[in-house]
């Protein structure tokens, strides 16, 4: 009689949010001591938007050649004056993005997968709006004071009334990013304290079925 052997657990996924200056990737950075799989979006997303990319080309055919810049690559800062001055310019653009980023998003989460992490870890900015919050097994809201936010923005180099600027158009975001949240992740204390508190969440999760 052959013996039942039980299915592999799967790997979980864990999305990361929050506002800027929180500690997003540094909670990050500690997940992936532990073994996690850490896919940052916005690196997928530089990656899309290189020179000569597919997306790249379709973004300038769609908002003029003045995006090119000499060398060929995309005038990032000057598409994101452009489309965060439009509504309806920003609905464009993620038109262009989503459907060739998902797709990246995908193929780099079975890779990642199937290395056998500890988890796989999403951090995006854009998870609840993009709808890949709905995808993952735990939602991760990273939030801090709101003074130690902007000391730290500050700290690196931004102007006080920038780093104001930043953390209030990302405000609008924060009903629906708790709505989507299954944990809130403070990193108000100090770096050990709040390392040691991740740590002890990620063993909860890893030892949940999935």
């Amino acid at each position: 009689m052959t013996a039942h052997r039980p299915s592999p657990k799967r790997v979980p996924t864990i999305g990361l949010i929050g506002p800027i200056g929180c500690g997003k990737s540094t909670v990050a950075g500690w997940l992936a001591a532990r073994g996690a799989a850490v896919i940052d979006a916005d690196d997928l997303t530089r990656e899309l938007m290189a020179p000569g990319t597919p997306l790249t080309e379709a973004i300038i055919d769609h908002f003029g050649p003045e995006l090119r810049r000499a060398d060929g690559s995309l005038d990032r800062a000057a598409l994101g004056r452009l489309v965060f001055s439009d509504a309806a310019k920003l609905a464009e653009l993620e038109a262009l993005v989503h459907p060739i980023f998902d797709q990246r998003l995908q193929r780099v989460v079975q890779v990642a997968t199937a290395g056998a992490p500890t988890a796989v870890v999403l951090e995006a900015i854009k998870l609840v709006e993009a709808g890949h919050a709905a995808e993952c097994d735990e939602v991760w809201l990273v939030v801090c004071d709101p003074e130690a936010q902007l000391a730290r923005l500050v700290d690196r180099g931004m102007s006080e009334s920038d780093a104001r600027q930043r953390v209030a158009a990302q405000a609008e975001s924060l009903p629906s990013w708790r709505a989507a949240a299954t944990r809130a992740i403070r990193t108000d204390g100090s770096p050990a304290e709040v390392e040691r508190a991740v740590n002890a969440t990620f063993d909860e999760v890893v030892a949940e079925p999935h």
